[in-house]
């Protein structure tokens, strides 16, 4: 505040409304989270002017994908100087896996650079983000769980947690006895690597959440939320579609969650526009993280 405001607020009596207005602003602990793949569109062209965007929203953190040796083309101090910047941190990070894209950024390889890099900036996470559908075959999720261990360890020893992210693939027999996201849970170390639950991807393979969180307590520390149009199955606003994220944030305590990001992979609107939309029905509902 510059001087001659804080003169005129002060002469006018408005000082303490002012300060109260600021208390009250700094001791709300409610955070709004987002999966920064959303507007990556805006990313690209101007990444600085879309994270001011996204922070003048309410949103306080991010999750980021992307991460290739350098963040969206900065050094890790450049991007953590725009971070700082705008008031956003990072919480979590997308990687892929290497098997066949084998770019910088990926679990194999120099994943330790990766690790180093998303420990600088602060994430706490670091999450295995897709297979390529040319990843898709039996000899590599027979192998998958190797591979995340090995991931988990690794980012473990500087305090990152390892998570696996969903798509509705997973769900897709892999034997007789089980699906491929089944086979992930239990063949993979509940400690080294934990679920980042798509509430959108696993609904549209028409599984219920809550049947995971009861079988696999406390695994599932972080959720992509975004809703599934009734007819089409495409993404939609969150409220705007037919998932019950009510029933599903009731049980929150039982999937161990942690942080959750909105996400919403395309749109028929403008994006930001979505973005608000699913915003103030997040705010109506109270389903913030305290």
């Amino acid at each position: 505040m510059q001087r001659k405001d804080f003169l005129k607020l002060s002469s006018l009596g408005f000082l303490g409304l002012y300060s109260c207005g600021i208390s009250i602003f700094k001791s709300n602990k409610k955070t709004l989270a987002i999966q920064l793949y959303t507007v990556r569109d805006a990313v690209s062209e101007n990444l600085e002017k879309t994270l001011e965007r996204l922070a003048n929203l309410g949103f306080t953190e991010l999750e980021i994908y992307g991460y290739s040796g350098t963040f969206f083309g900065k050094n890790r101090n450049e991007f953590q100087a725009i971070l700082k910047n705008v008031g956003l941190k990072v919480i979590s990070s997308h990687h892929t896996t290497g098997i066949l894209h084998k770019e910088q950024g990926t679990l194999l390889n120099n994943w330790e650079k990766s690790v180093e890099d998303l420990q600088f900036v602060g994430s706490k996470y670091m999450v295995c983000s897709y297979l390529f559908p040319e990843e898709r075959t039996i000899e590599n999720y027979k192998k998958l769980p190797e591979l995340l261990n090995k991931s988990g360890e690794i980012t473990k020893m500087s305090g990152i947690q390892f998570a696996y992210h969903n798509h509705d693939f997973e769900f897709e027999k892999f034997d007789d006895q089980q699906n491929i996201y089944d086979f992930i849970l239990k063949n993979s170390s509940s400690d080294l690597v934990k679920m980042e639950l798509d509430l959108y991807w696993i609904s549209k393979a028409g599984i219920d959440p809550l049947i995971y969180f009861e079988k696999y307590p406390k695994r599932f520390p972080l959720w992509h939320v975004k809703d599934m149009k009734a007819e089409t199955k495409n993404f939609a606003e969150i409220g705007n579609g037919t998932i019950d994220f009510k029933r599903i944030f009731e049980a929150r305590e039982k999937a161990g969650l942690e942080h959750w990001f909105l996400e919403q992979d395309s749109s028929n609107k403008d994006i930001f526009e979505s973005i608000k939309m699913s915003r103030d029905y997040i705010m109506k509902n109270d389903f913030y993280l305290k």
